[in-house]
């Protein structure tokens, strides 16, 4: 069957520009595939470009083996980040508007800046050492599926669920504590807070064996995909949820700490 890309494009920017939900097109539209959902995503991006949205680097998601079962989607996929969609955290902290989201919720992540452009490569340590910085980040998701109910396909078109991405204190990868970095990546714990209340933790393997594995794979991913550019120095890659995606509400402050990985961690306020 035809896919209709435009059509689609059209009526996701329309849903995310209203904070409306709509059904999923996996049930509307015979036989469609992940593919699909990257040619409507293609769309998406060139009619964003040429609103003046300015493209600041990538979010993988469903990075997270141990959560494939409670979203039945059992791949990784990715998606574009924005200029306004990427937030910087002062001192570790953050307040964000929770209006401008549908659904949404909180996922503790692990992002890196590019120094190089990342070849498509198995090898972690060669994704690792194309990597400017390390840091903190929370993503908030959203989903414009009703009650998070969607397929692969579905998420990769809706703008993989991204919302918004904060980041915290980088922490600059060097010839002298990129092979520490690379042992700890893997295998650091990761506390989520409620307030005062642990809600979740997780460690580094969860996310494809590690945030560098991962980053390998996007960069695996995307050289096969002509219609998307390149992994490219500056951007900026967030590579995935250590824990589950936990709803958020008006007035929750949440915050990570990163363990072993000696990042600084964040606290972020929800208005």
């Amino acid at each position: 069957m035809l896919i209709d890309t435009a059509s689609l494009s059209d009526e996701l920017i329309a849903a995310y520009d209203s904070t409306k939900t709509l059904p999923p097109i996996s049930v509307r539209v015979p036989g469609f595939a992940v593919a699909d959902g990257y040619d409507v995503l293609a769309a998406i991006e060139e009619r964003r470009r040429r609103q003046g949205w300015q493209e600041v680097g990538r979010k993988i998601g469903f990075t997270n083996r141990t959560i494939w079962a409670r979203y039945g989607v059992w791949e990784p996929i990715w998606a574009h980040m924005w200029a306004h969609t990427v937030h910087v955290a002062l001192d570790g902290k953050a307040r964000l508007n929770l209006a401008q989201f549908v659904q949404p919720r909180i996922e503790p992540e692990v992002v890196f800046r590019l120094k190089t452009p990342v070849p498509p490569t198995d090898d972690p340590s060669l994704a690792l050492a194309c990597v400017d910085w390390i840091a903190p980040g929370f993503e908030i998701v959203q989903s414009h599926f009703p009650d998070w109910k969607f397929a692969a396909p579905d998420c990769v078109a809706a703008f993989g669920l991204h919302g918004a991405l904060i980041v915290g204190s980088p922490v600059p990868v060097t010839d002298q504590n990129r092979d520490r970095m690379a042992a700890l990546l893997p295998t650091f714990e990761l506390t989520l807070r409620r307030g005062d209340a642990v809600v979740d933790t997780g460690v580094g393997a969860n996310v494809l064996d590690g945030p560098p594995a991962a980053l390998a794979h996007l960069a695996r991913v995307v050289a096969g995909q002509p219609q998307f550019a390149p992994l490219t120095a500056g951007e900026i890659v967030t590579t995935g949820t250590i824990t589950d995606a936990w709803t958020v509400a008006f007035g929750e402050t949440w915050s990570s700490d990163y363990g072993a990985l000696g990042l600084s961690g964040l606290t972020l306020t929800f208005v």
